[in-house]
C-alpha cells in the first residue's frame, strides 16, 4: 500500500512538472518589441545581428517608427551612423536620421534606434566588423 501511494505521488509530481515545463517553454513569435524609445506607431520592426553581419542588408520602416536591433550571438557589436565603403569605415550623420553613436551590444541583447521621423534612406554600420552595413529605408 505504501509503495502504491508513493507511486501515485510521484506520478502527480511528474505530471505537474510536465505541465509547468510546457507552460514555460511555449513558442514565441520572435517579434516582441524591445524596451527603449518608441514611436507613436505600433511595435518596432526588428533586425537581427549575426556574428559579423546583419541578417538582412536593408529594412523598410514607416515614418515615425523605431528600429529594434537584436544581437542573437555572443559577438560584440558597436553600431554607428555611416557605412563601410571599399573596406573603410565612413561615419556619417545623415540629415533626418536619429543619432546612433557607439550603441554597444555585448552579445545576446537588444537596443532600439529611433524614432526615424523623416522619410529617406539612412545607413548604419558596425564599427567592429568590416562590411557590416544596414540600410534603413523610411517611407
Amino acid at each position: 500500500m505504501y509503495k502504491m501511494k508513493k507511486l501515485i505521488v510521484l506520478c502527480v509530481v511528474l505530471g505537474a512538472l510536465a505541465m509547468l515545463l510546457a507552460a514555460c517553454g511555449g513558442s514565441s513569435s520572435g517579434n516582441s518589441s524591445s524596451s527603449g524609445g518608441s514611436s507613436g506607431n505600433s511595435s518596432s520592426p526588428t533586425v537581427h545581428l549575426g556574428a559579423s553581419n546583419f541578417d538582412q542588408s536593408s529594412v523598410t520602416i514607416q515614418k515615425g517608427q523605431s528600429l529594434a536591433l537584436t544581437d542573437d550571438t555572443a559577438a560584440v557589436h558597436i553600431i554607428d551612423n555611416g557605412s563601410w565603403v571599399n573596406g573603410a569605415p565612413e561615419p556619417k550623420q545623415e540629415p533626418g536620421a536619429p543619432t546612433v553613436n557607439n550603441v554597444q551590444f555585448n552579445g545576446n541583447d537588444s537596443h532600439t534606434i529611433g524614432p526615424f521621423n523623416t522619410s529617406g534612406t539612412y545607413h548604419l554600420y558596425c564599427t567592429v566588423h568590416p562590411g557590416m552595413n544596414l540600410t534603413v529605408i523610411v517611407g
